[in-house]
């Protein structure tokens, strides 16, 4: 007979897949924690609820594997919804453990939970005490196949009474959708036939371990190549072109907007990664290459229910054949890549003066890219600081970029995001955590976790005494900036009251302390408070307001 509570055999059967969980305890969640510890999963406490979410997130984003985020039940749970809904958002497998209402029926601090979660997209799996462990797994299993978020209820009636006894199935293996005859043979002739073939890589080609085929695909095709901010980087190397979208060079972009067939590859081609519709030329056919069921974008011509990787190389086995490129012809089309990228202009490099007399973020972008350790994981919060990292600083893989928020369009997940990067960032790399004032203030309880939890960590705030976006996006059209406006904090004070070091960057020489820090070890966190002027506005934000205008106007006729 099994002594293992309840709570026990949910966390027992979690063990089997994950090592760290986040969380806030309460009296919903304390058994589970209390049992977690006991089976030897590290805990990592966070200060505020919706931490725990965000946290295990990024731990996935950084290192491909499962977490879990624990909270109470109600008002705790309740806390940690808008990360719940960035990680339904974003396709990120997470899994909530939280008390829930006892079975016996709601208290006062009691809400309608699986309801909640359905609303934001999410699964709720609520454990009974006969199938605590099967009810878990299917949980799991759920959250890896479908990659989204799912909730496991423990009842508080029953969290600490005895579980009854089970046999398990062995965990089921990922299924890998594979559309042998949908398409890959046009494909590879359509690629074969091209004269300015372009390959765009997203975070499903990363995910599935696609970049050494795709490279080798380019590579036969004399193809450009270029990844979401999600996968930078994937296809670097002969003919790459950065970043496609708004943190792309305009260079860069003209050129994707020549391409006569596009491969699209794990990548849903967002907004932003399409320019707002304008990265794609009109007459380019796009064929797109992933494991949904379905195009995720209009401008798609071709889909193919696939996976990357397996898709990929099944191409390049069809190039054997008679669909052969014709490799000479595409190779032109590289070199004249070349020549355009080495004459085009680069991304602004910032100016030494601005109205206001702070620091351009982008001249202290390219200082801080080159003071920053070369081994780094990079977090961002959301704001309109977020394109300064993928366009002027060096991101080795595409897990050293995590951005939570950018798919609900959160701010203030940027700490808790770091401090389950950290844990998942243990061979010897810097953590850097980029933020604005405003998520910095919104989320500033969990820097006293990411203190606890980095060997080494970076924060650098861009800091405009202002909600910068909404600056550009409303105060240039006349509306009031007061609502807009924060009041400037010393954050270098607060990071040394809670055991940091840190510094106030007023100048670019102000960095020697960042550069001091680093050279003696970079052990521990150090935060960089960056005052930055709010008169630069990032050309992704053009961008969007400029497509948000073409809108409207289309509305008003």
């Amino acid at each position: 007979m099994t002594t293992l509570t309840v709570s026990g055999r949910v966390a027992q059967v979690l063990s089997s897949y994950i090592s760290d969980v986040f969380g806030v305890m309460g009296n919903g969640n304390v058994y589970f924690l209390d049992a977690a510890e006991q089976l030897g999963l590290r805990f990592s406490p966070v200060r505020h609820e919706g931490a725990a979410i965000a946290a295990a997130d990024a731990y996935y984003r950084t290192s491909g594997r499962l977490a879990a985020g624990t909270t109470t039940y109600g008002p705790g749970y309740t806390n940690a919804l808008t990360a719940l809904a960035e990680a339904v958002q974003a396709q990120i497998p997470v899994v909530l453990v939280t008390g829930d209402a006892p079975s016996s029926g709601a208290r006062p601090q009691d809400v309608d939970q699986t309801a909640i979660a359905a609303a934001l997209g999410a699964a709720t799996f609520t454990v009974t005490r006969d199938a605590a462990g099967a009810i878990t797994q299917q949980a799991v299993e759920y959250a890896l196949t479908k990659r989204t978020a799912v909730v496991i209820a423990i009842p508080y009636d029953l969290a600490a009474l005895e579980a009854g006894d089970e046999e398990l199935p062995a965990p089921l293996a990922a299924a890998v959708t594979d559309d042998v005859d949908g398409g890959l043979g046009q494909t590879a002739r359509l690629l074969a036939g091209a004269k300015r073939p372009l390959i765009i890589a997203g975070r499903g080609a990363h995910l599935a371990g696609a970049g050494p085929e795709l490279r080798e695909l380019a590579d036969r095709l004399g193809a450009l190549t270029a990844g979401t901010a999600l996968a930078l980087n994937l296809l670097k190397g002969e003919g790459y072109l950065g970043v496609a979208g708004g943190f792309g060079t305009d260079t860069a972009a003209g050129l994707m907007g020549e391409a006569d067939v596009v491969l699209v590859a794990g990548a849903s081609l967002s907004p932003f990664t399409m320019r707002f519709g304008h990265l794609l030329g009109p007459d380019s056919t796009v064929i797109q290459i992933d494991t949904a069921l379905q195009p995720t974008h209009p401008r798609v011509d071709m889909f193919v229910s696939a996976d990357v990787k397996s898709a990929a190389g099944r191409i390049l086995r069809m190039l054997d054949g008679p669909a052969s490129p014709d490799a000479s012809r595409a190779e032109a089309w590289r070199g004249e890549a070349r020549k355009r990228l080495a004459e085009g202009p680069a991304h602004h490099p910032g100016s030494d003066e601005t109205p206001d007399g702070r620091l351009d973020p982008r001249s202290l972008a390219t200082a801080l890219d080159a003071v920053l350790p070369e081994r780094r994981t990079v977090v961002q919060d959301g704001g309109h600081f977020v394109g300064w990292a993928p366009m002027y600083w060096r991101i080795p893989r595409p897990q050293d970029l995590v951005m939570v928020g950018t798919a609900y369009q959160a701010i203030g997940l940027g700490l808790a995001s770091a401090v389950g990067a950290a844990r998942a960032v243990e061979d010897g790399r810097t953590l850097v955590l980029a933020s604005g004032d405003g998520g910095f203030l919104m989320g500033l309880s969990d820097l006293e976790s990411l203190i606890g939890a980095a060997s080494s960590a970076v924060v650098v705030i861009y800091n405009d005494a202002a909600y910068g976006a909404e600056i550009h996006q409303y105060g240039s059209q006349g509306l009031t900036e007061k609502p807009m406006l924060i009041p400037e904090v010393d954050f270098s004070g607060i990071a040394r009251a809670l055991g940091a070091e840190s510094a106030i960057i007023r100048s670019l020489a102000d960095l020697a302390a960042l550069e001091e820090w680093i050279d003696a070890g970079a052990k521990g966190t150090f935060v960089a408070d960056c005052r930055i002027t709010s008169s630069v506005r990032a050309p992704w934000l053009s961008e969007w307001m400029q497509a948000s205008q073409a809108a409207k106007a289309a509305v008003a006729g």
